[in-house]
């Protein structure tokens, strides 16, 4: 487990929850596994509240977990609680954590009584699709506020390092963008060092810790070997880790959407449809959305069928699509952070910037329509909606500047442009409309 407890956004969201409810919800943290949920919320408790008591359902002792099977006596409950973990609970000084909430089920149904009994304040942990899961026989608490909790982004991650400084001077920068200069080879190569560790804290914890990317990539590993094994939990045939492990191919395929069909043969349409649901809210990925028609509400126009898929963590990314490789010589590190990698790496930084853009907030949709010849697709990598209209956005991998696609879009729908993007390896400049940016400026959009 990780020996930093690193600084985290979402701290902030629980401490708008602490003020603005007041006790009057709970607030459930919903992530994937191992992007730090039980760590941050550990340390909330213990500079904000008097008190606290964490009861972690995956490890506790059987007599904590029967308690919640009968929660007519409140005042039972709270005493057996605070002699278990020989803590003093006082009343709106204190909070409980229920860690790993799925395994018990019955706990969060009770939330319901012990918001309304409004002694304490209450904080639940959990995998979203393991909630889902474990709920089919319970009553869903409305009194829930819920959160969602990514891997550290670009700006957590240099916190880690100790540099608060890089981030807030590159907003500065975009707010009136002029290139950088000779600094920007030096942001980019940090940039990859992101790519290549990641965001889940164990990984990033083994960097500060070793320096050594081959330890980085083993703790990965396990990480990647933690989800395949609750993918098999949920999906005993395989299935459901076969189309997470071919995520990477899929997309170094350039293909207009993710291809079921061709990582499983016959696939029933709606048993496919269900795992694809249990990836989304494993929230080990991020999805991206084909919408038929560009325009503000893309909502509306999102085709469910028709998708990509992106690892929600490009550290990850990295070592699944490599994995094939034995690590000990340490070459493909080196040459991705120096980029040098001679394979065509367009796939993974379309990864970072989904990452990059799911972490600010945004819905991920993207476009394909047919060339004038109609033997080819044009692609918008990625859509924005920004005011009453949409910020088309194309991804390079290399530092060419050219983007027919990004041209054949605005031709196409010249009223719903505000801003045109092209995102790539090089400096800022800005040309035709067009607006460049390297990668590491993804987050200001």
């Amino acid at each position: 487990m990780a020996t930093h407890t690193f600084k985290r956004k979402i701290y902030d969201k629980l401490l708008k929850w602490k003020k603005e409810r007041s006790g009057k919800s709970a607030i459930l943290v919903q992530g994937a596994r191992r992007v730090g949920k039980s760590t941050i919320v550990e340390e909330f408790a213990k500079r904000e509240y008097r008190s606290y008591i964490l009861i972690d359902f995956s490890t506790c002792a059987k007599e904590v977990f029967d308690l919640f099977n009968d929660i007519s006596d409140l005042n039972h409950l709270f005493v057996r609680l605070q002699l278990n973990y020989n803590v003093r609970l006082y009343e709106r000084q204190s909070v409980i954590i229920f860690d790993e909430v799925q395994k018990q089920p019955l706990a969060r149904q009770a939330i319901k009584h012990l918001v309304a009994d409004g002694r304490y304040d209450y904080i639940e942990t959990g995998s979203l699709i393991s909630i889902r899961k474990n709920v089919k026989d319970i009553v869903i608490p409305s009194e829930e506020t819920r959160i969602d909790m990514y891997p550290m982004d670009y700006e957590e991650f240099r916190w880690a390092l100790d540099d608060t400084a890089t981030v807030p001077l590159l907003r500065s920068i975009m707010e009136k963008p002029l290139p950088i200069g000779d600094t920007h080879r030096k942001l980019l190569r940090d940039f990859r060092l992101y790519m290549l560790v990641g965001g889940m804290p164990q990984a990033v914890d083994e960097y500060l810790a070793t320096n050594n990317l081959a330890n980085v990539d083993a703790v990965k590993r396990d990480i990647l070997a933690l989800y395949e094994s609750d993918f098999y939990k949920i999906d005993g045939t395989g299935t459901l880790s076969m189309l997470f492990n071919a995520i990477p191919a899929e997309l170094n395929k350039n293909a207009s959407r993710y291809q079921i069909s061709s990582v499983i043969e016959n696939g029933r349409v709606e048993r496919m449809t269900e795992y694809i649901v249990d990836l989304k809210e494993s929230m080990t990925v991020n999805m991206a959305y084909f919408v038929s028609d560009p325009n503000a509400g893309m909502s509306f126009y999102k085709d469910l069928n028709r998708y990509k898929m992106f690892l929600a963590d490009t550290g990850l990314f990295v070592t699944l699509a490599f994995r094939d490789k034995d690590f000990t010589e340490n070459v493909i590190y080196q040459k991705l952070w120096n980029d040098k990698l001679s394979t065509n790496l367009g796939y993974l930084y379309k990864n970072v910037v989904a990452q990059m853009l799911r972490a600010a907030g945004n819905e991920l949709f993207y476009h394909t329509f047919p060339t004038e010849k109609g033997n080819r697709n044009y692609e918008i990598d990625f859509l924005l909606a920004r005011k009453n209209k949409v910020c088309p956005i194309e991804v390079k991998s290399s530092g060419y500047s050219t983007h027919a696609s990004l041209d054949a879009f605005c031709n196409k729908y010249p009223d719903r442009i505000l801003n045109r993007y092209l995102i790539y390896s090089k400096d800022i400049k800005k040309d035709k409309g067009v607006q460049y940016l390297p990668f590491y400026m993804t987050k200001f959009l």
